[in-house]
């Protein structure tokens, strides 16, 4: 939780400090937010896969642009307070485009932007058939977003998909330049075994991040252990993405089979609760304040 008057970006840098595993659950949209901050989570990853599978209907492979995810964390941060670490992908472009992402992605509320050295189109770091830029190309990119921050609070992520590429030590060796250029956070990707995981806070100097990729190619801890390992931060991009379509199916599938759907908590939530996650008693407030 956030002390008296702590800005989300200072919250969000202490925990990355503190190396205790915070859990980072993904959203797609505010309402996907709204019941990570609801459930008493500590800060919220804005997925860039995410968005582009529910709200353009796409695989993660570059097909949303810089103003999409814009929007999202604009509309995220006016249904949220907790920290946001944003998924910029590469930038979307060279380091002048980085200069600007960064600059629009602050404004619209981001707390936190990730950035990664994929070739563009970039794709998902479980997906097969990715390809990094040379190291100084990525390294110009995190200088130009560091540079570019209005408020120094603002951190920077740097994402390396090298170990795929290159092999685990040159991931390594990028990640620790990335961290020289002024990263503030670290996220080597898609590692594939567990010795690996284990080694890497030990072998990096800054806060790092976690991906667990439920059914990717990294295998699977726990919280408390990364934590324990000292990782920063422990993200689950699509957990709830996911939960969300198994959700849909399942109410759905029983809709079409009975023709009918009750207020079965075990397929839909409670109109209910549904107004109150969107806050509708304190609209209702308002209105009666205004009207």
């Amino acid at each position: 939780m956030s002390t008296t008057n702590e800005s989300p970006k200072k919250t969000l840098r202490r925990l990355a400090e503190a190396r205790r595993g915070v859990l980072v659950p993904g959203a797609f949209n505010a309402m996907s937010a709204r019941v990570i901050e609801d459930l008493g989570f500590e800060a919220i990853y804005i997925t860039g896969a995410g968005v582009t599978n529910m709200y353009l209907g796409l695989p993660d492979q570059a097909f949303m642009g810089l103003h999409e995810i814009a929007e999202h964390t604009a509309r995220i941060r006016d249904a949220v307070n907790l920290p946001l670490l944003v998924d910029a992908d590469t930038g979307f472009g060279n380091a002048l485009n980085v200069r600007h992402t960064v600059r629009v992605l602050e404004r619209a509320g981001a707390d936190c932007i990730q950035l990664e050295d994929q070739v563009s189109p970039k794709r998902c770091g479980h997906f097969s058939g990715k390809a990094v830029i040379d190291t100084d190309e990525m390294l110009g990119k995190i200088k130009a977003a560091v540079d570019a921050r209005q408020d120094s609070d603002l951190l920077v992520m740097a994402r390396t998909d090298a170990a795929a590429v290159h092999g685990f030590e040159a991931a390594i060796e990028r990640a620790q330049k990335f961290s020289e250029a002024g990263a503030d956070i670290l996220f080597v990707e898609a590692v594939t075994l567990a010795d690996e995981v284990r080694a890497m806070p030990q072998r990096l100097n800054k806060p790092q991040l976690m991906n667990m990729v439920i059914g990717g190619k990294t295998p699977t801890f726990g919280a408390q252990e990364l934590g324990a390992l000292g990782y920063g931060f422990v993200l689950y991009a699509n957990a709830a993405l996911q939960g969300a379509v198994a959700g849909m199916q399942k109410a759905l599938t029983a809709l079409r089979d009975d023709k009918r759907l009750e207020e079965d908590p075990a397929l839909v939530a409670p109109f209910a609760e549904r107004q109150r996650l969107v806050g509708k008693p304190q609209w209702d407030a308002l209105e009666r304040l205004y009207i």
